[in-house]
């Protein structure tokens, strides 16, 4: 109970403190500081100065908006008993992020307290959620003590005076209020958790976002997050505030897209939604490196958001969608909270019980006919699968009708298009087998046939021999006479290559301007022998090469034969003819190089 202090800028006598809070608001002498770089000297003189004056409508609570300066109060107590007044002074805002109490000792110096929302809980001089502040006033004394306050955000300043039995019964009365309020939030987030499980529908997931976002928002408004969540974090207060209220909102438009279908209603607005949610899930970067100047927008874009979604629900209920009522319903109770909220933070209505938690008594609300709505949904989907398995089962037995009836006739066919398929299989594994261009087996028959003969040969023991052939200067050539006369070089260079080797041996296309020749049971003699007819066949040609040595086009060969073993592999048997072949580029080219025996 918060009990008005009706004559301005006067000394507070602590008896007016009774059953409950006195609110000293109206009492406060204000001095602003532009740049925040007043001393409490400073101070002190401008008050002899006459420079603190109160504030008009200061009633519940000091709006003072949205501003970068930093503010002095003034508060006078007295006390006109015989016995020490024990009192606690509340400032009953736990966001604002810097507040600095001063107070007198005995010998009239004052000594400094400070805390605030950005700073570690164990700086509270008491442990409550918001911040109090001690204050013993003599018998026959006045006390004169100074408030410095300073914030990112919309600096609300609600200051009460407090007997400490008053506040502890208060205390306990509120966080009750509070552990009420997040044990529903906590059932409806566990609740909508499991059905997000067991349905796999992502309107519970969004549900449950938002609901776990507006909770944490919530509890880091009401200093509760800051005291049992992260009570040694500096600066988070205010970041996770507006980070869990942006979470929320994003949360809250893909909801409303998966609740009142607007992919069919509204398309225009569905996208538009999905934009909003965007904006709301990259402003945490914005908040954190520049969270005072873009505070006052947030907060705008809150509402916006909020007023938006709320417009659309009353869209689909004008529509007459049975969705739509229930949203309306529970979204409109939310925009009233939160219209109630920022106005406050504005200091465009009155600071009290009402326009301090506006927003959380919307939220409840809105829980609870959310809560109503999915369950409709739920039981709506449960109708219409329903009506569709009837519809289906007698579609299946329709189909199993036509089915049977034309079962021989589908059988034909299948048998037919089977044969088809077979014979088009055996063309597509011919064709995979070879080169495009020339026309020789491809780089994937080469590997089945090169492994195919490795194994074969191992058990006969007998040679193996691969001749990797690589047309000199082909990149000249190519770049001189254009692709299409490069095609045409690479064709005619396959067939003299293809003329000159057994019907045993196998000639492939290797890749680009590489060929290789595989000849089973042929040892080095003969593998050399085969690779010099390849080389002179090609160089037979006489296909003009201006840019090569020769003045035509020739192959550069290299020559690798094995006895293929256990101790011996496909991968050394290739790289010999690799290096065999480079060795023969590096001799000069249109030459044949054998090389050395594997293990030898």
């Amino acid at each position: 109970m918060l009990l008005p202090l009706w004559v301005s800028a006067q000394a507070v006598p602590v008896q007016a403190v009774g059953a409950g809070a006195l609110d000293v608001s109206p009492a406060l002498a204000v001095l602003e500081d532009v740049d925040g770089s007043l001393t409490l000297p400073e101070v002190l003189a401008a008050d002899r100065a006459g420079r603190m004056v109160p504030r008009a409508g200061a009633s519940q609570g000091l709006s003072l908006g949205f501003t970068r300066s930093a503010f002095w109060l003034r508060l006078e107590v007295r006390n006109p008993g015989a016995a020490v007044a024990h009192q606690l002074l509340e400032v009953s805002n736990a966001r604002i992020s810097h507040v600095s109490f001063f107070v007198p000792d005995d010998a009239g110096r004052y000594t400094e307290t400070r805390t605030g929302g950005d700073l570690p809980f164990a700086t509270r001089a008491v442990a409550h959620r918001h911040l109090v502040f001690p204050l013993q006033v003599a018998p026959q004394a006045t006390q004169v003590v100074y408030l410095r306050v300073q914030s990112t955000i919309g600096l609300i300043v609600p200051v009460q005076l407090w007997a400490r039995p008053d506040l502890d019964e208060h205390t306990h009365t509120d966080y009750m209020l509070h552990a009420w309020y997040y044990g529903m939030a906590t059932a409806m987030l566990v609740f909508n958790l499991m059905l997000w499980v067991a349905l796999r529908d992502r309107i519970y997931g969004y549900y449950v976002v938002f609901v776990g976002a507006t909770a944490l928002m919530l509890a880091s408004k009401a200093g509760l997050a800051s005291q049992y969540f992260w009570p040694g974090a500096l600066v988070w207060s205010n970041f996770s505030y507006y980070t869990a209220a942006s979470v929320g909102a994003a949360a809250f438009c893909l909801f409303t897209r998966r609740m009142l279908d607007t992919a069919t209603v509204l398309p225009r607005v569905h996208r538009a939604l999905q934009a909003l949610a965007a904006v709301h899930l990259l402003a945490p970067l914005v908040y954190w490196f520049a969270i005072t100047p873009v505070a006052r927008y947030a907060t705008l874009l809150f509402l916006l958001t909020v007023l938006a979604v709320t417009a659309v629900g009353a869209w689909c209920a004008f529509l007459r969608m049975r969705s739509g009522y229930y949203f309306l319903g529970a979204f409109g109770m939310l925009a009233v909270g939160s219209l109630v909220t920022t106005a406050r933070s504005f200091g465009w209505l009155p600071t009290n019980a009402f326009t301090v938690n506006g927003f959380q008594l919307g939220s409840n609300l809105e829980m609870l006919l959310l809560a109503f709505a999915l369950a409709d949904r739920f039981n709506q989907m449960r109708r219409e699968k329903h009506m569709a398995q009837r519809e289906l089962v007698s579609t299946q037995q329709q189909l199993v009708e036509t089915l049977r009836a034309s079962e021989q006739e589908l059988a034909q066919r299948v048998e037919e298009r089977t044969r088809q398929l077979q014979v088009a299989n055996e063309r597509l594994e011919a064709l995979s087998m070879v080169d495009g261009l020339t026309g020789i087996a491809n780089r994937r028959h080469f590997d089945q046939v090169l492994h195919k003969e490795w194994t074969r040969l191992e058990r006969a023991g007998q040679p193996l021999a691969l001749v990797m052939l690589d047309v000199d200067w082909f990149k000249r050539y190519n770049d001189h006479f254009g692709h299409q006369a490069g095609d045409e070089c690479l064709r005619a260079v396959a067939q003299a290559i293809s003329g000159v080797s057994r019907a045993s041996d196998l000639v492939a296309r290797y890749g680009g301007e590489e060929f290789v020749i595989i000849a089973p049971g042929t040892d080095g003699p003969q593998a050399l022998q085969m690779a010099q007819r390849a080389c002179d066949a090609v160089r037979a040609l006489g296909m003009p090469h201006p840019l090569a040595y020769e003045a035509v086009v020739t192959v550069s060969c290299g020559v690798a034969v094995t006895v293929p073993g256990p101790d011996d592999s496909l991968e050394n048997l290739l790289g010999q003819a690799d290096d065999a072949l480079y060795e023969a580029k590096a001799q000069g080219r249109n030459r044949v190089v054998l090389a050395e025996p594997l293990g030898g």
